[in-house]
């Protein structure tokens, strides 16, 4: 991986993170997870095209599925700390997010290491 491009992963890595700690941050159970889904996916597709290739996007949810299952295996009392987390009031709030912005960027590196692999095979 350039310079370049990880210049440009940390950016869409960063972000996309930040995007999913906002909705982390609802205290509703079970949201957070949809919501880490749905910011993997784009946070995949953007990736994808920093290493010059197209994902379609059934294809980015399943490595985002993937990619968020390695990172919550390695990570379970996290995970679990975080949704229980949200049955607390303003403790919920803060956890939830701080958590999830972890295991984002985590998998976000995880797969961006993956496509650059895959590209140079």
């Amino acid at each position: 991986m350039t310079d370049d491009e990880r210049t440009k992963c940390h950016a869409i890595i960063h972000s996309h993170a930040v995007a999913a700690a906002g909705g982390n941050a609802v205290p509703v159970p079970g949201l957070g997870i949809a919501v880490d889904t749905v910011t993997m996916t784009t946070m995949c597709m953007a990736l994808s095209s920093v290493f010059n290739s197209s994902i379609p996007e059934n294809v980015a949810k399943g490595l985002a599925i993937s990619a968020l299952k390695r990172t919550i295996l390695k990570q379970p009392i996290k995970t679990v700390a975080k949704e229980l987390g949200k049955f607390i009031p303003f403790l919920g709030s803060v956890i939830a997010p701080a958590v999830s912005v972890t295991m984002l960027e985590s998998a976000g590196w995880v797969l961006a290491n993956e496509l650059d692999a895959k590209r140079n095979k």
